[in-house]
């Protein structure tokens, strides 16, 4: 029972004097920086807080994002409009070689299947050409989003670093807290 009270007493006296330690606050929003980081409340990443902070300001850089947002959903809805065509005239091909293949008459459907084959192959010429223009814009895009992705991070490094200036990495308050661990095992180790 003393050895109980013992812990429970050395564990209270641990718990009131990590009260006296000062609380750690979220670093990021009280960075003494400039700028005012509220990611949580915008759902995003660090690095993306950061820019957009920094952007709040900068007419140029915010009409940039505003472009590069914009293409994004033109290139997008662009896309879907010639995915559609192409998925229908995909369906059309298959359902006019199945029906034609129905057809009883063997001369009928070898004339037919013939006309589905080469207005098929005609139209595969040209989503050939559509093809390659997709992939160039899937290329112009991953090139975008790169040089982007780099320009924000070029331009987020400086704060990034203003921060951990203004929050060194001291151990001093983990290194005595250690203490007191290694200070509260000992003492259970010799209880009897």
């Amino acid at each position: 029972m003393k050895k109980i009270l013992l812990v429970l007493s050395v564990l209270s006296c641990t718990e009131n004097k990590s009260e006296n330690i000062p609380a750690m606050n979220n670093a990021v929003e009280n960075a003494e920086s400039k700028i005012s980081y509220t990611r949580f409340s915008k759902g995003q990443n660090m690095l993306d807080a950061i820019y957009h902070e920094q952007i709040k300001n900068d007419e140029y850089l915010k009409s940039l994002d505003e472009k590069i947002t914009s293409l994004q959903k033109e290139g997008n809805q662009i896309k879907n409009m010639y995915d559609e065509i192409l998925n229908k005239s995909s369906e059309y091909y298959l359902n006019a070689e199945s029906e034609a293949k129905s057809i009883n008459d063997s001369v009928l459907r070898k004339e037919i299947l013939n006309l589905v084959k080469r207005s098929s192959d005609n139209n595969d010429l040209k989503e050939k050409k559509l093809r390659e223009l997709f992939s160039q814009v899937y290329h112009n895009n991953q090139s975008i989003y790169s040089q982007y992705s780099a320009f924000k991070i070029k331009k987020t490094l400086p704060e990034i670093e203003k921060y951990q200036t203004a929050h060194p990495l001291n151990t001093d308050s983990l290194d005595y807290f250690i203490k007191k661990q290694n200070a509260l095992l000992n003492e259970l180790k010799n209880l009897k």
